[in-house]
């Protein structure tokens, strides 16, 4: 098993960064070929632009030099015509004029008019690709009418050079800005890890027991990412104090009535008179139904909190707690067979809980008014102003009201009872009422008498 998880532990972790880093090098490469293409054929398509000129002006002046002579038509080839060819040195220039009948005047056989009267079209020539323009000029003389083509073409090297030079110059600037744009990247990739970083180095300076929100100034995208990492830590928080407090709780609470009953254990070991036999064995009953009660209360009280975190609420009608609670009721504990009393409405009233919980929450309630008030002890329920009530009241003065609000609190000296006996009751249901967005409430019954409740967010139609 150790291997497999070192073997984990090396595998290589994927980096945000270098996703990130591959996510703007393809981005980049796609535009670069773009790019390129674009490039190559704008080069391409403005040198044929630029070299076609030049062949229709050589065109047009060789075609201007036409003339008729008393023997036919007869060509001056000027020399300027070709000068505007000689910008391109390396390149072969070929011509032919033919008159209207079809015939060769002057220049190469094998340059021959295209069949459908283009008038740029490429060929070859020796062997080698050339480009060539067509020109036709109107000669309308006694006893001569007709057009005369005059055909000028031009080998593509010079064409061919100066679409890669373009070409070149386009793809050197793209790879200067695509540079720039690669650095400001960088730099945008890391201001928006940043918060990140910043997170890491917040836990990184953390001891193992701190498990406080993280205080960290992060930007909106990332907030959700910070407040679901505090909610974690919260809710492990908890679950670390209720660890923490079990294990106080049980340590401090339990050692006092354990030690009593050792006590008693030993004094019944040496006693030999029936009667104080029987006097030691009610006491030691006695202390354990209270050490009972108080493990009871301890592992109940960590069990709600486990579940708040644990278990999700459902849709509940308050009316089936109450009557689950009066039926789950252990009386042997409280030392009376009275049964609690039921003011349930016809109406049901739901609201979203825990089913255990809030059963085990009446039952504390029920349990602190059967063994410290006076009957007769009602477990009501009821609804108003959108917030639903459930609550247990007895016909005894209740708990001092200057100390309501510690009275949910652990071990609180509002319980009126030792520690050995357990204050845990009333702290267990503040805690299952804070699970529900709820809180304890206190109340004077009337006429006469004392009702603790817990109130909860209504839902259904009585909650409108």
């Amino acid at each position: 098993m150790s291997t497999r998880v070192d073997r984990k532990e090396r595998r290589p972790r994927d980096s945000l960064s270098r996703r990130l880093a591959l996510g703007f090098a393809l981005i980049f490469a796609l535009g670069g070929v773009a790019v390129a293409i674009a490039a190559f054929t704008y080069a391409r398509s403005a040198a044929r632009q630029s070299f076609d000129r030049l062949l229709l002006g050589a065109a047009s002046q060789i075609a201007t030099s036409v003339s008729l002579q008393h023997d036919g038509v007869s060509v001056d080839l000027p020399v300027s015509a070709f000068e505007l060819l000689a910008l391109a040195p390396e390149d072969r220039v070929i011509y032919a004029v033919y008159g209207a009948e079809g015939n060769l005047i002057t220049g190469y056989r094998q340059l021959r008019p295209p069949v459908d009267g283009r008038q740029f079209f490429s060929g070859t020539f020796a062997g080698e690709p050339i480009r060539v323009v067509r020109l036709e000029r109107p000669l309308t003389e006694p006893g001569y009418i007709g057009n005369v083509q005059v055909l000028v073409g031009q080998t593509l090297q010079a064409r061919t050079e100066l679409a890669t030079q373009i070409t070149r110059d386009a793809l050197i600037v793209v790879a200067l800005v695509a540079a720039v744009m690669a650095a400001l990247a960088v730099l945008a990739v890391r201001s928006a890890l940043a918060p990140i970083n910043r997170i890491e180095t917040a836990f990184s300076r953390r001891t193992a027991q701190d498990l406080t929100p993280i205080d960290v100034a992060v930007p909106q995208e990332v907030s959700n990412l910070v407040d679901t990492l505090n909610r974690f830590m919260s809710r492990l928080n908890r679950q670390v104090e209720v660890m923490q407090n079990l294990i106080a709780d049980a340590s401090h609470q339990l050692r006092t009535p354990i030690a009593a009953l050792r006590a008693q254990a030993e004094l019944a070991a040496d006693e030999r008179d029936p009667e104080a036999l029987r006097r030691i064995a009610a006491r030691i009953r006695a202390r354990s139904v209270n050490l009972g009660n108080l493990t009871d209360q301890l592992l109940n009280h960590a069990l709600i909190i486990h579940r708040a975190d644990a278990v999700p609420l459902e849709r509940l009608d308050l009316r089936v707690v109450a009557i689950a609670a009066v039926e789950e009721i252990d009386h042997s504990i409280f030392g009376t067979r009275a049964q609690p009393g039921l003011d349930l409405p016809e109406d049901p009233v739901h609201c979203d809980g825990d089913r255990l919980s809030l059963v085990e929450a009446i039952k504390n309630l029920a349990g602190n008014a059967l063994r410290h008030g006076v009957e007769p002890v009602v477990i009501s329920v009821s609804s108003q102003a959108g917030r639903a009530r459930i609550g247990v009241r007895d016909a005894g003065s209740g708990i001092p009201e200057e100390i309501w609000s510690e009275a949910g609190t652990r071990y609180a000296r509002s319980s009126g009872v030792s520690a050995e006996k357990a204050g845990l009751g009333l702290a267990i249901v503040n805690a299952v009422a804070v699970a529900h967005r709820g809180v304890l409430e206190f109340r004077h019954a009337k006429p006469s008498g004392f009702e603790a409740a817990i109130v909860l967010p209504l839902t259904g139609r009585g909650s409108r």
